[in-house]
């Protein structure tokens, strides 16, 4: 990267750039600000996010991935059952977000991911939906 500095004085010997530098500084500083404004937050200041099942995935990676976290996981996936809340809509990626953010939400403050062998990812925008509500621990 090379910056290219210009004299503002016709008779000067040394052209200074800290002008420009300090510009970009607080372009930097403005843009962390604004950010922090539009990205939504929690009433306690925490950034919330959910995990939910990436819609590229394939459904045999989904499923195993469904599997593992409503078995070894640990995830309660009782809400995705027949005749419970979160059932319906009835797909394999619906299930498979709730059961990945029950687990998530559950185990992230002792180090869990949102991963699922890359069938996961976070989002900021609250996936609950009619009467199946997401779970958000701060």
């Amino acid at each position: 990267m090379r910056i290219i500095c210009s004299c503002r004085y016709r008779y000067s010997r040394v052209c200074n750039c800290s002008t420009r530098m300090k510009l970009s500084m607080f372009q930097r500083l403005l843009l962390a600000v604004l950010f922090l404004v539009l990205v939504p937050q929690g009433s306690d200041g925490q950034f919330e996010e959910w995990c939910i099942a990436d819609e590229q995935t394939p459904d045999e990676v989904l499923q195993k991935a469904l599997d593992w976290a409503c078995g070894m996981g640990g995830a309660d996936c009782t809400k995705i059952q027949r005749n419970q809340p979160c059932y319906y809509p009835n797909t394999l990626k619906d299930h498979a977000s709730y059961a990945f953010n029950d687990y998530y939400q559950k185990f992230k403050k002792r180090g869990a991911t949102c991963y699922f062998s890359a069938a996961a990812i976070i989002t900021d925008l609250d996936p609950s939906h009619n009467s199946c509500q997401f779970q958000h621990v701060p």
